[in-house]
């Protein structure tokens, strides 16, 4: 008995799965790992990519804390890397309510937006799964406020995304 319910929730979650991605137009490796992470390949280079993004918070009226160059901060420490750039933004006045939920939450705000480019050269964009987050806290009485997260930064980074 306990073989056919792990077969019907695998069966359950692969169309999950699949139905999520036919609904945000995405790929399977766009939704998040398994250690929550949301990672997309961005249709430009580097620089342009770090460009649009700010502009499409800036324009959604996010808050912008820091961009961190950490290709520059491993050349000023003599390390060689590829380029990686951390952008650090939010919206306050719905981020700080995961936080009077669970005070632990604020490890994970402001949210993070990591750009980074592989040895190929394809730039990438990674973020946080905001569901992994609430799952990770124990957040249950946000479900609205984080599934506008969600959508907020899925929309941020498919600003980028290549088709």
């Amino acid at each position: 008995m306990s073989s056919r319910i792990i077969e019907w929730s695998v069966a359950t979650l692969l169309l999950f799965v699949v139905g999520g991605c036919a609904q945000h137009n995405m790929s399977p490796s766009a939704l998040a790992s398994g250690n929550g992470i949301v990672a997309g390949k961005s249709a430009y280079g580097m620089d342009e990519t770090v460009a649009r993004l700010k502009q499409d918070i800036a324009t959604k009226g996010l808050k912008f804390f820091s961009e961190i160059d950490e290709a520059k901060l491993a050349q000023d420490a003599g390390i060689a890397a590829r380029p990686s750039t951390l952008l650090v933004f939010g919206n306050p006045a719905l981020g700080t309510q995961f936080i009077t939920s669970n005070p632990q939450s604020g490890i994970d705000w402001p949210v993070r937006l990591l750009v980074y480019q592989d040895a190929g050269g394809q730039v990438w964009t990674e973020y946080t799964d905001f569901h992994y987050i609430q799952r990770r806290h124990g957040i249950d009485d946000r479900a609205a406020q984080f599934q506008k997260a969600s959508e907020v930064i899925a929309s941020i980074a498919a600003s980028v995304a290549a088709q």
